[in-house]
């Protein structure tokens, strides 16, 4: 686990994760929180938006970065996802959002239960073979 200096930022942003969570509309049975810390400090979330056909679901983890590059940010530090869940990472398509505006050593880190222990790791522990 990837902890260092972000003691203190793992809660705020985990907590900012599970309050954005209340807000998903999920059709099915994860509701999905997701908090960025972009380079500057300032932090942006976002929350699962599925769509009835699925395929135009938007991921809580693309959402709070849509939101960061949208308030004209353009480099992630770390990222929280809050979900009710023993285990979990991004999804590929997500990874690759986080590598693209993160780079291989955005950490990203995970809390299962609302005040639950946060896993974290770097971007490229979780997809050691991404292109650089």
């Amino acid at each position: 686990m990837v902890v260092g200096d972000f003691e203190a930022t793992w809660v705020e942003l985990a907590e900012k994760a599970w309050a954005v969570r209340e807000n998903a509309c999920a059709h099915g049975p994860t509701r999905v929180g997701a908090a960025v810390l972009a380079s500057d400090g300032s932090v942006f979330v976002g929350c699962n938006v599925e769509h009835r056909f699925r395929s135009h679901d938007v991921h809580a983890e693309v959402n709070a970065l849509s939101g960061m590059i949208a308030a004209g940010r353009r480099d992630a530090r770390a990222i929280v996802i809050a979900a009710e869940r023993d285990h979990f990472t991004p999804c590929g398509a997500c990874l690759d959002w986080i590598f693209e505006l993160g780079g291989p050593d955005c950490l990203v880190a995970f809390q299962g239960v609302r005040g639950g222990e946060v896993a974290a790791r770097r971007a490229d522990e979780l997809m050691p073979y991404y292109p650089r």
